[in-house]
Order: C-alpha cells, then sequence, then structure tokens
C-alpha cells in the first residue's frame, strides 16, 4: 500500500483561502467512491495560525502506479482546479507502508 500525502499552501485573502479550502477538502472527500484503486482519503484544513500551509490531504493506494492512475482521473482533476488559481506551494511524499 501507498500513502501518498500532499500539503498546500494557498496564497491570497484568509477568506478566499479558507473558501478554496473548504471546496477542495469536499471534492477530495468524494473521490473514495468515485475513483476505484482510492482506498481512502484524509483532509484536513490547518488550524494552526502560526503554520504557514493551508491543507494537507493522505490518500491511500495499492501501488505507486495507482498514485499516477488516482492524479490523471478526471474527478481529481476537477478537484485540483479548486485550489489551482490560489496554489502558492505544493509539497508531496509517497511511501510504502
Amino acid at each position: 500500500m501507498i500513502k501518498h500525502i500532499v500539503t498546500f499552501k494557498l496564497k491570497g485573502t484568509e477568506e478566499e483561502r479558507r473558501s478554496a479550502c473548504v471546496r477542495f477538502r469536499d471534492a477530495l472527500m468524494a473521490l473514495p467512491s468515485r475513483i476505484d484503486v482510492l482506498e481512502s482519503m484524509e483532509v484536513g484544513i490547518n488550524e494552526n495560525p502560526a503554520e504557514s500551509w493551508d491543507i494537507a490531504l493522505i490518500a491511500v493506494v495499492p501501488t505507486m502506479a495507482d498514485v499516477e492512475r488516482y492524479a490523471k482521473h478526471p474527478d481529481h482533476v476537477a478537484a485540483a482546479a479548486i485550489v489551482a488559481p490560489l496554489k502558492e506551494s505544493r509539497a508531496c511524499v509517497d511511501f510504502e507502508f
């Protein structure tokens, strides 16, 4: 199994970032029922004002090849488009467990 962990730092006002995070979270949480390789999805919006990253996700898929299948799925692409205009930085780690 692979854990796909991604964090995003967004630009814009606090209200713009928060709104985008909520919409992104909701879209991501709908994906396990739509993408067959997606075993689970966790999404958290940062509540710590001392930190600069806005949102994080943990997706679990069976293999590294499935990370790419998940990433290219049209429903995932649509979800990613929610934060794309505000994306300042993205960090990702994929590991086997």
